[in-house]
């Protein structure tokens, strides 16, 4: 596999790569569907690229997530405390880094949360708030879509769900982008510890004081005798809050740039507001707002199409990689509002398929519609090539979007 063999150098997870991945990744699936790569951290891990491997990965029992799991396999990479600016263990304790039955438990006291019904329920107030933060940008020549619209809408959906203030929203985005773009140890540490202390806090109010809101929920959530633990309620807490906002503000970015990148896409929505759905999909699948899924280990040997992984290894699954495979979707690199909407892994698959998916297409449709239908000559406000994507090996959003409004 050339990305280890003596006379190439090994893939680097860089910011470099993070700027142009999808030919970066076209180069890797030529080469296999599975190859040991090095994390911007400086930890050699697996990367699989290819749709049928990735697929597999992403429900394959023996590729696991628990933290202590993951934990030995960086040390067997790279040495004892290697892994302390990748872990705040006071917030590890949730559906993304446990396995069966632990993940089965978790998952079936906090999806009461994200019922059909629940979730429907919430478009009214997601209607309001997207018509409020739209009246607030009328009248304004050019702003940056992700910092005026994209983000205030997720993040004040998800904090009302949890009962977190307004006032700490742009503390938690500073909290969340410091642990998603994996700045340096000591802001890592930092910004964990902040979100710990708050979520610690919010946690012990809603004991005292519960209201009608997620975290009072999960408190009260039982399965017979079974309660979430102190450390699950504040790791679950922060999961969501982390995850509630992330995922559909470059969700939303995207299927903008997306859009304000292919004209001919642009016009068909504008004829036909009801395309905004597909676009929607088709930016899951084309842009997918999560770029490598959070970490897998093998608990034991894995062979992924033609490639062995050995046990005790370390593995990412690109779904940025698999949605553009070409063995899987016909042409892949076009945005395409008349593909099939089934299949694309934007949400991953598997037991760990996102248990917010349904809330984050609720948003991001009423959002980007709301967005075309208040300015329709919406347009990009800068250079394409000026446009710079966050240094995240797990989300894939830009850094700023400037757009003008008329």
């Amino acid at each position: 596999m050339p990305a280890t063999t003596e006379d190439a150098e090994p893939t680097v997870l860089d910011d470099a790569f993070m700027q142009d991945p999808y030919l970066r990744y076209a180069r890797l699936r030529a080469d296999a569907p599975a190859q040991r790569v090095i994390s911007r951290s400086g930890i050699p891990v697996w990367v699989v690229t290819r749709y049928a491997e990735a697929r597999q990965a992403l429900s394959d029992p023996r590729l696991q997530k628990n933290v202590e799991g993951t934990k030995k396999a960086i040390d067997n990479q790279l040495g004892e405390g290697a892994h302390r600016a990748e872990f705040i263990d006071d917030l590890n304790a949730h559906l993304l880094n446990t396995d069966p039955p632990d993940h089965s438990r978790l998952r079936k006291l906090v999806l009461k949360g994200f019922t059909p019904r629940r979730v429907e329920d919430l478009r009214p107030r997601v209607e309001q708030l997207t018509g409020e933060l739209l009246d607030e940008l009328a009248g304004r020549g050019e702003i940056d879509l992700l910092h005026e619209f994209a983000f205030p809408l997720p993040i004040t959906v998800i904090s009302e769900m949890l009962g977190v203030e307004q006032e700490r929203h742009e503390d938690f985005k500073r909290w969340t982008t410091a642990l998603v773009n994996g700045a340096d140890a000591e802001t890592i540490n930092s910004a964990g510890a902040a979100i710990g202390e708050y979520i610690t806090r919010l946690v012990a109010r809603k004991r005292e004081e519960p209201g009608d809101d997620l975290v009072s929920a999960l408190i009260a959530a039982a399965d017979g005798a079974d309660r979430l633990s102190e450390p699950e309620l504040i790791s679950m807490a922060f999961l969501l809050l982390a995850a509630g906002h992330e995922t559909t503000v470059n969700l939303i970015g995207n299927c903008v740039h997306d859009l304000l990148g292919n004209p001919e896409r642009l016009a068909e929505v504008r004829a036909d507001p009801n395309l905004v759905d597909d676009a929607v999909e088709e930016t899951l699948r084309h842009e997918s707002p999560v770029n490598l899924a959070t970490m897998r280990h093998t608990a034991e040997p894995v062979r992924l199409g033609d490639v062995d992984i050995p046990a005790g290894e370390l593995v990412l699954v690109s779904l940025g990689s698999a949605n553009r495979d070409e063995r899987r979707f016909d042409r892949p690199d076009e945005f395409d509002l008349s593909r099939p909407s089934t299949g694309h892994l934007g949400f991953g698959h598997g037991i760990h398929f996102c248990l917010g998916a349904s809330l984050a297409r609720l948003e991001a449709r009423i959002a980007v519609r709301g967005l075309l239908e208040r300015f329709p000559e919406l347009s990009l406000a800068v250079d394409p090539a000026e446009l710079r994507w966050r240094p995240s090996t797990l989300v894939h959003g830009l850094e700023e979007l400037p757009i003008r409004l008329s």
